[in-house]
């Protein structure tokens, strides 16, 4: 464990020694590697969207059973059983609530009275103007170079235009995987940095081995972004699906979104309807197909096919352009140790002001 500390705003909001955060990514972020982060001092943030609530309760447990350092928990604010997954937050006394879509002014004001830290993730600078004036306790800030749906503004354009416009913590993320851009990120005023790509590639990661093995292969060419998922830019691993899926009609991805679907509402135990309303409500306004929308809904099953399956043919792949860069599978307690050495050493070799 790195005796080498950095004390921010982020480590100070959430208790952490390091300005670290792991982000929640489907199907990735479960308890293993959210406690192994935890445990390396950093922030781990597990993911809700694709665990029915009964499991997300049994993972918030198991966590806590593996640590005794902060955690967060990864939430859509518009799903149809969000109140309940709230609860289980403020019930279990989890540390941080982040979020994707930005959640009510209500919700964050409900959050921060039971002593809940209230962290959202935005692309732009009016939103994150927006959850501030609503009380958020930080933002996270994610450039285009990051993995998922994604903006087109880069983070070194975006990330100072959001430290400019508001006074509480800002994280960023989109591009980092090392100490360099830890330093690169304070200097910018960031109060740390959160890693996706970086933390699904160790060893605590329970992402199948040939899935990193591919991720480990990619380049930074072999990364790309797609609107043919669900409508939304979403940067991933250029795989057979998403070739498939830019080659095929209406009528194709109409079938094989509904296959989809059908399965997702199986794992999920969620209802036609339901998931009908969530991809509606994830179109942010803009004009999708019915298969966009289904996918839209039932990604989360995309994901798992190589997440959990291991299934690079078939799943969706999603990556930060920092892939490209990555080649090794280090513990979560390593990265965390090297990251902040190497913090260090580039704070420690800057010239001194003349």
């Amino acid at each position: 464990m790195s005796d080498v500390t950095i004390t921010t705003s982020l480590t100070r909001l959430v208790g952490v020694r390091h300005p670290l955060v792991q982000t929640g990514m489907g199907w990735v972020a479960g308890p293993r590697l959210v406690s192994a982060t935890a445990e390396a001092g950093a922030l781990g943030i597990l993911a809700s969207a694709t665990m029915s609530v009964e499991q997300l309760r049994a993972s918030v447990r198991e966590v806590k059973s593996r640590t005794d350092a902060p955690f967060g928990v990864n939430l859509r604010a518009d799903a149809a059983d969000a109140a309940e997954r709230v609860r289980i937050i403020v019930d279990e006394g989890v540390k941080v609530a982040s979020f994707a879509l930005a959640p009510s002014r209500d919700l964050i004001a409900h959050l921060k009275d039971a002593g809940v830290v209230v962290i959202p993730s935005i692309g732009a600078r009016r939103h994150a103007e927006k959850v501030a004036s609503w009380g958020a306790d930080a933002v996270v800030v994610q450039g285009g170079e990051g993995g998922g749906h994604t903006g087109e503004v880069a983070t070194s354009v975006l990330l100072p235009q959001v430290v400019d416009a508001v006074d509480i913590p800002v994280i960023a993320a989109g591009g980092f995987r090392d100490g360099r851009g830890l330093v690169a990120a304070l200097a910018y005023g960031a109060a740390g940095t959160a890693m996706g790509t970086r933390f699904l590639l160790t060893s605590d990661s329970t992402v199948p081995d040939a899935v990193k093995a591919r991720y480990l292969a990619a380049t930074v060419n072999d990364v790309t972004v797609t609107t043919k998922m669900d409508g939304l830019p979403h940067r991933m691993l250029r795989t057979e699906l998403v070739s498939e899926l830019e080659r095929s009609g209406r009528v194709a991805s109409l079938l094989r979104a509904v296959r989809h679907a059908a399965a997702f509402r199986r794992e999920a135990g969620t209802s036609w309807a339901d998931m009908v309303r969530d991809g509606l409500a994830m179109r942010h306004g803009k004009e999708l197909t019915w298969g966009q929308i289904l996918l839209a809904a039932n990604t989360p099953m995309l994901l798992k096919a190589s997440m959990v399956e291991g299934r690079t043919d078939l799943g969706v792949m999603a990556a930060g352009q920092v892939v490209g860069l990555i080649d090794d599978l280090p513990s979560c307690a390593e990265l965390v140790d090297r990251v902040m050495a190497e913090a260090l050493a580039v704070l420690s070799g800057l010239p001194p002001f003349q």
